[in-house]
C-alpha cells in the first residue's frame, strides 16, 4: 500500500480531533492585524481574534500560505517516501491553491495531487475529510483525486450571519447586498457556489433562518455514509437550535469553529451547515 499524506490549508476549519485522527498535514494561512501576524490556528484563538478585531481601527488581511513554505513542506513528505494528495481552498478566494502548484512544478514530481475545492471552510474540510476515509480505504493517489474532484460539485452548504459587515469589508460581498441584511432583522443565507460566496435565501429573524438552512438540507439530501458539519464562530443564537434538529434527525455530523482567516470574513455570530447531497 502507498504511503500518502493528507496535506490541507488552515481554512478546512476541522476540529482537532479530525486532524488528529486522520493526521492531517494543515499549513496555516497568516492574519494580519494591529501591526502583527500571526499563524492560523496556532498563535491566537478565534475569540481572542474576534476581540481584537471588533477593538481595531484597521480591518484586519490575511495572507495565502506561499510557495517556498509548500515546498518545504512536499519535500519533507517526498523524502520520507510519501505519496501526496494536497488540497485547499478555492481559488477563487485566496492564491494558496496557485501556491501549491507552482511548489508542485518546481520539485517535477507525479507524486503530488493538487486540487482547487472551489471551496472553503468546512466546505473544503468535508473533501479532506473524504480524502483522508479514501486513503484508509487503500485508494491510491490518483483514485483519491477522482473521487474527491467527482465530490466537489455536491458540496452544499447554508450559512447565517449575525452581520455581513465583514463580509462586505473584505470584499466577499457587495455593499448593496450587505445593506439589505442589515434590514428589519433580515438575515441572509449564503452558500459557497462555484468557489465564490452567494446569497442563496432570506429569513426574517433567527426561527425562521433556522427552518430556511435545514429546508435546504431536505431539499438536495444527504447522501448516505457521509458526514455533515456544524459550523460556527462564536455563536449565540443559531447553533444550539440546529444542533438539536439534527441530532432528533439522527444526522451524522461533526462539530467544527472557523479559523482565523475564515472569522476575518464571517464575524462573530455565524453558524450553518456543510454536507454533501444525494448523488
Amino acid at each position: 500500500m502507498e504511503k500518502i499524506k493528507i496535506i490541507t490549508d488552515s481554512t478546512c476549519d476541522l476540529n482537532k480531533a479530525v486532524i488528529d485522527k486522520y493526521n492531517i498535514e494543515v499549513l496555516p494561512l497568516l492574519v494580519n492585524i494591529e501591526n502583527k501576524t500571526y499563524m492560523d490556528g496556532i498563535d491566537i484563538s478565534l475569540q481572542e481574534y474576534l476581540y481584537k478585531m471588533k477593538n481595531s481601527k484597521e480591518f484586519p488581511t490575511t495572507t495565502q500560505v506561499n510557495p517556498h513554505r509548500f515546498y518545504e513542506c512536499y519535500k519533507k513528505y517526498l523524502d520520507e517516501g510519501y505519496k501526496i494528495v494536497s488540497i485547499h481552498m478555492s481559488s477563487k478566494m485566496s492564491g494558496t491553491y496557485q501556491s501549491s502548484c507552482m511548489a508542485k512544478s518546481m520539485l517535477e514530481t507525479d507524486d503530488i495531487i493538487t486540487i482547487d475545492s472551489y471551496n472553503v471552510t468546512s466546505g473544503l474540510g468535508l473533501l479532506v475529510l473524504k480524502a483522508c476515509k479514501l486513503k484508509e480505504d487503500g485508494c491510491s493517489i490518483f483514485e483519491i483525486e477522482e473521487k474527491v474532484k467527482e465530490a466537489i460539485p455536491h458540496i452544499k452548504s447554508a450559512l447565517a450571519f449575525d452581520s455581513l459587515d465583514n463580509l462586505v469589508k473584505g470584499g466577499r460581498l457587495s455593499k448593496t447586498v450587505g445593506a439589505i441584511g442589515g434590514l428589519l432583522d433580515i438575515k441572509l443565507i449564503l452558500s459557497v457556489k462555484n468557489g465564490e460566496m452567494a446569497v442563496i435565501d432570506k429569513a426574517r429573524g433567527r426561527n425562521k433562518a433556522i427552518k430556511t438552512i435545514l429546508k435546504k438540507m431536505d431539499e438536495s439530501g444527504i447522501k448516505s455514509g457521509e458526514t455533515s458539519i456544524l459550523l460556527q464562530a462564536s455563536d449565540k443564537g443559531i447553533l444550539e437550535s440546529l444542533r438539536e434538529h439534527m441530532s432528533k434527525r439522527e444526522m451524522d455530523f461533526i462539530e467544527c469553529e472557523v479559523g482565523c482567516v475564515v472569522g476575518t470574513h464571517a464575524g462573530e455570530g455565524a453558524c450553518g451547515v456543510f454536507y454533501v447531497e444525494d448523488y
